[in-house]
C-alpha cells in the first residue's frame, strides 16, 4: 500500500510517541496527535494478612514499560517499587543501584527472594509469573519470605 507523505509522517510520529513518549512522559504535539491516556496511579501491594509491602508500586504490564523497568532512575524510595507482569526473570544491566527481587507465581505466592541484587546481574525463578522489584534491603525490613502471598490493591 502506498501512503502519502503526511500520512506516513503521522504514523512515524505516533510510533515515536509509543516508543519514546513513555520514557519522556510527554506526548508529541506535531500534526495534532491526540495525547496518550494519562498514566494510572500507583497501587499498594499487601500481604494476604493485610500488612503493607509496597505503598506506591508501579504496575508494568505492557512490553515497553516492562522493558524500561527501573532503567534511568538513580534511586528507588523505601516506599516505591515496580511490579512486572508477566516476567519470570529480570536483569539489572545498566542500573545504578541494587534491588530486591520478589518472584511470584500466578496466585501471588512468593517463590523466591533475590536480596540485594547488584547492577549487571540476572535473576530468575522457576514457575514465576511476576516480579516485584523493591529497594535493596526492603524484603528483609518488611519480612518478605518464600511462601508469603501478595495482593495488588486498588489504584491510589
Amino acid at each position: 500500500m502506498i501512503y502519502s507523505g503526511k500520512r506516513r509522517q503521522r504514523q512515524v510520529v505516533r510510533f515515536v510517541d509509543l516508543v519514546v513518549g513513555d520514557a519522556l512522559h510527554a506526548p508529541s504535539v506535531a500534526f495534532n496527535v491526540a495525547a496518550p491516556r494519562p498514566r494510572r496511579g500507583s497501587r499498594p501491594i499487601r500481604r494476604a494478612d493485610g500488612r503493607l509491602v509496597c505503598e506506591r508500586c508501579t504496575i508494568a504490564r505492557s512490553p515497553l514499560r516492562r522493558m524500561r523497568g527501573l532503567l534511568g532512575r538513580s534511586d528507588l524510595g523505601s516506599h516505591e517499587g515496580i511490579y512486572l507482569e508477566p516476567a519470570g526473570s529480570i536483569h539489572t544491566f545498566f542500573m545504578r543501584f541494587a534491588i530486591d527481587a520478589v518472584f511470584l507465581d500466578r496466585d501471588g505466592r512468593v517463590l523466591r527472594v533475590a536480596a540485594a541484587l547488584p547492577p549487571w546481574r540476572t535473576a530468575a525463578a522457576r514457575g514465576a509469573r511476576a516480579v516485584l522489584e523493591l529497594r535493596a534491603g526492603e524484603c528483609a525490613r518488611r519480612g518478605i519470605a518464600a511462601g508469603d502471598v501478595l495482593e495488588i490493591g486498588a489504584a491510589a
